[in-house]
C-alpha cells in the first residue's frame, strides 16, 4: 500500500487465503489487518471484506477546499464574523490577574468552578439531564475522548450525511466505520437512524442547532421521534454537539438521557472565538468518569486561565444571543430569500451556513469562483448524500445577497442545470 501498488477501493484477499499465500500463521495476518485497521488504512464491511480506504485517515476533508485568488469574495470558511466576537483582551488580563493571586498548580480541581456552575445553570434550563461537567479543549477533543471511552476500532457509528467534515474525518482516524443518517431542515431522519441502529451501529451523533453545513436544527416533532427511535436500542452511545449555543435563537430540544450511555458537547469558538480551544462536556457518570479518567493521563486539564476568561465572558453576557442570531438570521434569510426568487431552493434554518444542492458540484465550485465568488464544495461535508456547496454567511452583506444568489443561478442555469435543483 505504501509503495502504491494497491488501488483505493481495492479489495484486499480474506484473511486465512492471504495466510496461506504466504505461508504465515492466520493469526498473524488477522493481527496485521486490525492495525491497517486502527491506522486508517484499511476498512472493513463485515462480510463485504476490507478494501484499502480512498485517502488515509489522516488526510483530512480541509484539504478539499478551494484557493481563493485576490479579488475573489470568500463565503467558505465556515468562520464566524468577527465584529460579532466579543474582546478577549479584559477578561484575560483579569484571568491572569486571578491566576497570580491564586496559582493552579498540579492536582487542583481540572474544572474552574464558576464555569461549572454558570455551565450547568443554563445546561439545566435546557433539560439537558443533571451531573457534573468536564472540560475539553474544544467539541471535536470532546468527541474524540467519549467515542475513544467506549468504542473499539471496527465498531460504526451514525453520523449525519451531509455533516461536519472534522468529524467524518475523525471517526475513521479512530479505526470506526461510519454509517451515514440524512437529514432534513429539522435534523436527522428518524428512519435513516432506526436503520442505522438496527444495522449494527454502536453510537450516534447529532447536532442539535446550527448544522453544519445545512444549518439544520431539531424541531420538537423531531426529537419526539428520535426519542422514540433511541427507546428501542438503548443499548447505543448517544453524542450531541450543540456548538450552535449562544448564536441561535431556536430551543433546544436535547435526546441526552435517553439511552444508558451518553454525552452532551457545548463550545464557545462560533460566539467566543475558534481560538479559545475550550468546549464544556456533561455526560452519565461512568463516560465522565472514563473521560476525565483519560485526560488526567493526557494534557490533564484545560487551562484554567481561559476557562477563568470564558466564565467571565458568559457571566458578563459579552455576547447577546438575540443580536447575534439575528445577524446571522438577517443574512442567511437574504440570501436564502433571493436564491427563492431565481427559482432554487436552499437550506440554512439556523446558524450561519446555507446548503445548496447541485447536480455537478466541481463545475457549480469552479463556474462561481470565476463569477468571483469562493464557495466550499460539499465533498467536504458528505459521503452518499447528493452533491452540494456550502455558503458561509457570516460577513455576508445584505447588499450582496442579490449578487451571490444571481451569480448562483446563473451557474445552475447554465446547461439546463436549474432543473436539478
Amino acid at each position: 500500500m505504501g509503495a502504491g501498488e494497491l488501488e483505493p477501493g481495492q479489495l484486499l484477499p480474506p484473511m486465512r487465503e492471504l495466510a496461506e499465500r504466504l505461508g504465515v500463521n492466520p493469526n498473524t495476518v488477522a493481527a496485521a489487518y486490525r492495525t491497517l485497521r486502527e491506522r486508517g488504512v484499511i476498512e472493513t464491511a463485515g462480510r463485504r471484506g476490507s478494501r484499502v480506504r480512498a485517502t488515509p485517515a489522516t488526510t483530512g476533508r480541509e484539504f478539499i477546499r478551494v484557493e481563493v485568488p485576490e479579488g475573489v469574495r470568500d463565503v467558505s470558511s465556515g468562520n464566524p464574523d468577527p465584529a460579532l466576537l466579543p474582546s478577549l483582551a479584559g477578561v484575560f488580563a483579569a484571568a491572569a490577574e486571578q491566576g497570580d493571586r491564586e496559582p493552579v498548580l498540579y492536582g487542583d480541581a481540572p474544572v474552574e468552578p464558576e464555569l461549572a456552575r454558570l455551565a450547568r445553570a443554563e445546561l439545566d434550563a435546557d433539560g439537558v439531564p443533571e451531573g457534573p461537567v468536564a472540560v475539553t479543549s474544544g467539541s471535536l477533543d470532546a468527541m474524540e475522548r467519549v467515542l475513544a471511552a467506549h468504542l473499539r476500532p471496527g465498531d460504526a457509528v451514525a453520523v449525519e450525511d451531509p455533516g461536519w467534515g472534522s468529524l467524518l474525518d475523525l471517526v475513521p482516524a479512530l479505526g470506526l466505520r461510519t454509517i451515514p443518517v440524512g437529514v432534513d431542515d429539522e435534523g436527522p431522519l428518524p428512519e435513516d437512524v432506526r436503520r442505522a441502529l438496527a444495522g449494527g451501529a454502536r453510537a450516534l451523533i447529532v447536532t442539535d442547532r446550527a448544522q453544519n453545513p445545512t444549518g439544520a436544527a431539531l424541531s420538537a416533532t423531531r426529537a419526539r421521534a428520535l426519542r422514540s427511535v433511541l427507546a428501542e436500542h438503548l443499548e447505543i452511545l448517544l453524542i450531541e454537539d450543540d456548538h450552535g449555543h449562544r448564536i441561535v435563537d431556536l430551543p433546544l430540544h436535547p435526546l441526552a438521557g435517553r439511552t444508558h450511555s451518553w454525552a452532551f458537547v457545548r463550545s464557545a469558538a462560533k460566539a467566543y472565538g475558534p481560538d479559545l480551544r475550550l468546549a464544556v462536556l456533561t455526560a452519565d457518570p461512568v463516560t465522565l468518569d472514563r473521560v476525565r479518567g483519560r485526560q488526567r493521563l493526557g494534557p490533564g486539564w484545560v487551562s484554567r486561565i481561559t476557562q477563568r476568561a470564558v466564565a467571565r465572558l458568559w457571566a458578563d453576557g459579552a455576547v447577546d444571543t438575540r443580536e447575534v442570531a439575528a445577524a446571522y438570521g438577517r443574512r442567511r434569510n437574504a440570501l436564502i430569500g433571493a436564491l427563492a426568487k431565481r427559482g432554487i431552493t436552499a437550506h440554512g434554518r439556523s446558524g450561519m451556513n446555507v446548503w445548496i444542492s447541485v447536480p455537478d458540484e466541481t463545475g457549480a465550485v469552479a463556474r462561481l469562483l470565476q463569477a468571483g465568488w469562493a464557495v466550499a464544495p460539499g465533498a467536504r461535508f458528505r459521503m452518499s448524500a447528493p452533491p452540494g456547496i456550502r455558503i458561509t454567511v457570516s460577513t455576508l452583506g445584505e447588499d450582496e445577497a442579490g449578487p451571490l444568489a444571481e451569480a448562483v443561478a446563473s451557474v445552475l442555469g447554465a446547461g439546463g442545470l436549474r432543473s436539478y435543483v
